[in-house]
């Protein structure tokens, strides 16, 4: 018979339990029928009917998640969040428990206090007396085993010893003997212990041997112009997607990735580190292949530049962002920017290429741009080009037009430091634990909505059909990358400083922040005087350059990582006389700041928009350890003060400006709280509070110096970028 539903959602308020907290929301289906044989007999539609001839009725339901809990209440939620409706919490909790908590601390819990129906005190499993009930409970445990090898099968490669998988498959044999399960994890075993001879770090050098298959192939090295540019695209696209798929997505999580600055973490989440690897040796190979060879004449060296222009194009048709984003950041380091000359020399319609390219970058509106882009295409088939300028519109419709004739599908290959900004700012501005010392899952949620957007892409990662070949991964390989002292001495030799005095940096905005030292512990030195870039006063540049470590964007390393930038310039002045590229935000976006939106209930097109769906409520210092009654409506920012808070960067005197650690801080919060926290951030010693003075940086020759006992919110300067420096008092 004909029937009808409407579904509305009520909040049903919290329910507290011992060691849990639980956010009750009302499901109401309204179900409208027809009320007699004959108007079900003629079809009419419930809801084109009178009323007379109609019945109402209603169902309730409850949907209860659990907002924050111990682990035994979470692990526990593992076995009924399914009969609380809760139905993505498996996925979540498998995501993000690594940021709480053990995979054995987890398994055990798991298997010893909820899967042993003869020992367990447990309540929910000590009234099982009935066969059927533990057949109900033995598959709930079985269900989560299975989401936990298909999800997080990675968490069990524990060499050489696998502590887990063998107490795991000892309980299986124990208690589903001779199941798919049983046989299952005795085969993820075997290829561990296969996989066993795999070193990390191997799997994080910059060879990236695994990428190719074969045999290393005896062969001159060819000249980087012999490449096709679409073969030089897919090549790199091949790389990006092989490192991409692999990326572990816990190893993301902010409270995982900003430890590995420290000493004893120097393997910590290596496969987000050999993706950056990558993005590095991309830049680099840039670089080099533009300076690298002296003899070149400045209309030989603009024919590279092109030639890497129209590379990144064809990235662009292969939705690979992080090889495109790559090539940009190259293209803008100052080694390359300061080359006027040069750039004289590009093409009119390449220029245009490049700076359409470079847009998709900026970073106003955080970013606004290449955020909607990956979330236009992060699942379809094809680019979606669209160009201002004729000829580039001809050639870019021309190319997908030949792979739709191939029926050549694409996956998406995004800039991963987009998300590590955004789980970082998760960490930084969210507590991990609530008032009774309980979990803060209500945190993990959020992080998850990240999470799952990198599981979405590494997904359509499988799309692609690229074959490596190997003369171009064997050429790539073997390119001697410059440091970034080498590459601005050749780029002097190349065209001299005085060619350069007409660039104003005042007039050239950068759309892709700065060149920065990712996570390796490198030298700082100070270019010569006579750069071109001089440093802004509050910018957090200051003109100087990284060494060979490493180089990309700065949004890899937002916050809570030390990191080394320097400040790359947009297209230099051109014959076009186009305006530069980018965010006309200024200097605190050339930072690496979040923008004013994000976090904001109003921010658009975001990927990630963590000021949605939230509870007001107050906002206490992460590092504190205060009690946080709710989650805040809008999260914390830097370089604007709302709700009472914001995050502010705090450097150690005598370093670069630009290796600081973020801090949250409230209207609460004076100076010996804040300094306490920026020491630890440092991994230096908290009791030596008395022994430093935090000061603001106002200008390049003025700072503000706080009061022993000042309140640092109210007291800083809120029109001036928010940083700070920890000084040893005198």
């Amino acid at each position: 018979f004909s029937s009808s539903w409407q579904t509305t959602f009520q909040d049903g308020g919290e329910e507290v339990e011992d060691g849990a907290v639980y956010n009750v929301t009302l499901k109401k289906v309204q179900i409208q029928q027809a009320a007699n044989k004959g108007a079900r007999w003629l079809g009419g539609e419930g809801d084109q009917l009178p009323p007379e001839h109609t019945v109402r009725q209603y169902e309730t339901s409850k949907i209860r998640a659990i907002k924050a809990g111990t682990l035994e209440k979470l692990v526990e939620n593992l076995l009924t969040a399914f009969g609380d409706a809760d139905f993505s919490y498996i996925s979540i909790f498998l995501a993000t428990y690594r940021a709480f908590a053990s995979p054995r601390a987890v398994l055990e819990l798991l298997l010893d206090r909820f899967g042993n129906l003869e020992t367990s005190s447990h309540g929910e499993v000590a009234n099982l007396n009935s066969l059927e009930s533990e057949m109900v409970l033995r598959a709930e445990i079985a269900s989560v085993l299975r989401a936990w090898l298909d999800q997080c099968s990675e968490d069990f490669r524990e060499p050489p010893d696998y502590v887990c998988l063998l107490k795991l498959l000892d309980y299986l044999k124990n208690n589903m003997p001779n199941s798919d399960m049983e046989s299952r994890v005795q085969n993820l075993l075997k290829q561990f212990q296969n996989q066993e001879v795999e070193a990390v770090d191997g799997f994080c050098s910059t060879s990236s041997s695994d990428l190719g298959d074969g045999e290393e192939l005896e062969i001159s090295s060819p000249d980087f112009s012999s490449f096709q540019d679409h073969v030089v695209a897919e090549q790199l696209t091949y790389m990006d997607v092989m490192l991409f798929r692999r990326v572990v997505p816990y190893h993301c999580l902010g409270s995982i990735w900003s430890q590995r600055d420290k000493k004893e973490n120097k393997n910590l989440a290596p496969t987000v580190r050999a993706t950056i690897t990558q993005f590095n040796a991309v830049t680099k190979c840039v670089i080099s292949t533009i300076l690298g060879t002296r003899e070149l004449k400045i209309q030989q060296r603009a024919k590279i530049i092109e030639k890497w222009i129209h590379i990144a194009h064809e990235c662009r048709i292969l939705k690979n962002f992080s090889s495109l984003r790559a090539i940009i950041s190259a293209l803008q380091s100052n080694s390359i920017y300061r080359l006027k000359t040069t750039w004289m020399c590009v093409s009119k319609d390449v220029l245009l290429m490049y700076e359409e390219l470079s847009e998709i970058f900026s970073d106003h509106d955080n970013y606004l741009t290449s955020r909607e882009l990956l979330m236009k295409e992060a699942t379809s088939k094809f680019a979606n080009l669209d160009s201002s300028e004729k000829e580039n519109q001809k050639k870019s419709q021309k190319r997908l037009q030949l792979q739709k004739t191939k029926g050549v599908m694409q996956g998406t290959v995004p800039y991963l430091g987009t998300f590590l900004t955004d789980l970082i700012m998760l960490d930084t501005a969210l507590q991990d634990y609530v008032e009774g010392g309980l979990i803060n899952f209500e945190k993990r949620r959020r992080e998850f909505e990240v999470i799952a957007q990198i599981k979405l892409l590494q997904s359509s990662c499988n799309s692609y059909c690229l074959i490596p070949d190997q003369k171009f991964i064997q050429w790539f390989r073997r390119q001697q990358h410059l440091t970034e002292e080498e590459s601005y001495k050749l780029s002097r030799e190349a065209e001299a400083a005085a060619d350069t005095n007409i660039l104003s940096p005042k007039s050239q905005k950068s759309m892709v922040k700065r060149i920065s030292t990712l996570f390796l512990g490198t030298d700082v030195f100070t270019p010569p005087k006579e750069q071109p870039l001089k440093s802004s006063p509050v910018g957090g540049s200051s003109g100087e350059s990284t060494d060979s470590a490493s180089v990309s964007s700065c949004e890899f390393n937002h916050s809570e990582t030390e990191d080394v930038c320097v400040t790359p310039a947009s297209s230099p002045e051109d014959p076009l006389k186009k305006s530069s590229v980018g965010s006309d935000k200024g200097y605190d976006s050339d930072k690496g700041s979040i923008s004013s939106d994000k976090g904001s209930a109003s921010s658009k097109g975001s990927i990630f928009d963590p000021g949605l769906g939230l509870d007001t409520g107050s906002i206490p210092t992460k590092d504190s350890g205060s009690v946080l009654s709710s989650v805040p409506k809008v999260l914390p920012l830097y370089n604007r003060q709302s709700g009472g808070s914001c995050i502010i960067r705090v450097s150690m005197d005598g370093l670069h400006a630009s290796v600081y650690k973020s801090i949250l801080i409230t209207n609460q919060d004076r100076i010996p709280d804040v300094t306490q926290r920026a020491l630890l951030k440092h991994n230096l010693e908290p009791d030596a509070v008395e022994d430093y003075e935090l000061v603001q940086v106002i200008s390049e020759d003025k700072e503000l110096v706080f009061p022993r006992d000042a309140n640092v919110f109210y007291g800083m300067n809120s029109h001036v970028n928010f940083d700070f420096i920890l000084r040893k008092k005198a």
